[in-house]
């Protein structure tokens, strides 16, 4: 029942599991006996000391490592892998540290259950280093390219672990709708492991349960939405290559669920953390390589969504004439929404997202153009911005945050001072509600851009508050 080994090595990952499952060896020795027998292998009957000598080394020959995995991933309530147990896997082990995961089913079910899973043994923290680690230029889009030509892979299974349909869909889709509400309101800090859990739960179910092929398409996307929410409030919480990852994740079961649009979604959460961490150029790969991908499936909603993204990141590029037709091409293409049949993913872009995406877009040109379009570029951007503000829902209580942070920094670019103070107040009010590192970043951003004006009274006051706020307690 098991190889001999030379230089035999205690295997500590295994006893790691089994003290934290809380069974015994001989409890251990037991509950394989049954699953084996359960399933047929009527010849396995590990001892005590069976489970000792794996223990202390010995390799358990297949299919035992497969039977030790389910006994202990049941009792611990978490999915494992013979990896994680110091057991040789039956299929060669994914590296989520890669952007380069295989496009198939199986190896999205194995990303994600490795992925949630070391996701949720991470320790909280509001601030992370992570931004100097995460994949970037060649090493990612050469990955991620191939999502436009990715086929779905999945098929319908049929496993011990009972039958899914659309009621469990269902539920995995209301459970992401009141994720992202939550998100909303009070920003990922505060639910983001609850959501990993969530997605470690769902992914179990496409690896052990029976669906069909239809079922297995659905499940898959409804995974990928409630990754995107995953990964995004992870971005939100500062850890961003443990988001990058998930975002990586989520567009692979995007993919398995054959959903470009959806895949499309993801792809613009990972162009706005590029865009956050100062790589807009890879941003806008992100975004085009989004608009390819999609170009089938894409909705008015995402059209318009993808195409004013691109306009922010023109202007931040500096390429204002490419930004001024993109920000046209949204607006078009907004017109055209029908809410009726947009899916869930883009509720959340409404009028009032696409006027501050646009309005923060003009906010940046008119701060880069020193010629006489500044004012007007300025004005642009406050029309915008205010617009967005009257338009918000009372849930999408960040967002408003960074509305009112918008104008502020459209007031400093126009040399209003007292607009400027007045709008980071409210911006420091919300900002007390809400844990949301993305905040954080863009106060300090606003600090750094009034220092210019530290003679005035009011860029004096406005920068000292943004201080206390964003300071260590």
């Amino acid at each position: 029942m098991g190889r001999p080994a030379l230089n035999r090595v205690p295997n500590e990952s295994l006893a790691q599991w089994l003290a934290r499952s809380g069974l015994s060896n001989v409890g251990l020795a037991r509950a394989v006996t049954q699953l084996a027998h359960a399933r047929g292998h009527r010849q396995i009957n590990p001892d005590e000391s069976r489970v000792r000598r794996w223990l202390s080394g010995e390799t358990p020959r297949d299919p035992l490592p497969g039977l030790i995995v389910d006994v202990l991933a049941e009792r611990v309530g978490l999915p494992l892998s013979a990896t994680d147990l110091g057991l040789p896997a039956s299929r060669s082990a994914i590296r989520v540290d890669r952007p380069d995961l295989p496009w198939t089913a199986v190896g999205t079910i194995e990303a994600i259950a490795t992925l949630t899973r070391s996701e949720l043994m991470l320790p909280h923290t509001r601030n992370s280093a992570q931004a100097t680690t995460i994949h970037r230029g060649e090493d990612l889009l050469d990955a991620l390219h191939f999502w436009t030509s990715a086929k779905g892979t999945v098929t319908g299974r049929s496993q011990p672990g009972g039958r899914i349909g659309k009621p469990e869909v269902d539920g995995i889709r209301e459970i992401t709708r009141m994720f992202r509400d939550a998100d909303n309101r009070l920003g990922g800090m505060l639910s983001r492991r609850a959501v990993i859990a969530q997605m470690s739960d769902a992914i179990a179910m496409l690896d052990s349960c029976t669906y069909s092929t239809s079922t297995g398409r659905e499940l898959f996307a409804a995974v990928a939405d409630l990754g995107s929410v995953a990964g995004w409030m992870t971005f939100d919480s500062g850890l961003h290559t443990s988001a990058q990852r998930l975002f990586i994740v989520a567009l692979h079961a995007a993919s398995e669920g054959a959903d470009k649009a959806l895949g499309a979604h993801v792809l613009q959460c990972m162009a706005r953390q590029m865009s956050h961490l100062g790589h807009v150029e890879e941003a806008l790969d992100l975004v085009q390589l989004a608009q390819y991908g999609a170009r089938r499936q894409a909705t008015p909603a995402t059209v318009s969504m993808l195409a004013a993204l691109e306009a922010r990141f023109h202007a931040i590029l500096g390429t204002y004439d490419e930004s001024e037709r993109a920000a046209g091409r949204a607006e078009d293409a907004f017109t055209r929404i029908d809410t009726g049949i947009e899916p869930v993913y883009m509720e959340w872009f409404d009028r009032a997202e696409l006027c501050a995406t646009l309005g923060v877009a003009h906010q940046i040109a008119a701060k880069g153009d020193a010629g006489p379009r500044r004012t007007q570029r300025a004005e642009q951007s406050l029309r915008l911005l205010s617009e967005a503000l009257a338009h918000r829902p009372d849930h999408r209580v960040r967002s408003k945050a960074f509305d009112h942070l918008g104008l502020a920094r459209t007031h400093l670019v126009a040399g209003e001072l007292a607009g400027a103070q007045q709008e980071t107040a409210v911006a420091l009010e919300i900002f007390g509600t809400v844990n949301s590192s993305r905040i954080s970043d863009r106060l300090i951003e606003l600090h750094d851009e009034a220092a210019p004006f530290s003679t005035s009274q009011e860029a004096t006051e406005l920068r000292e508050e943004i201080r206390q706020a964003v300071s260590p307690a």
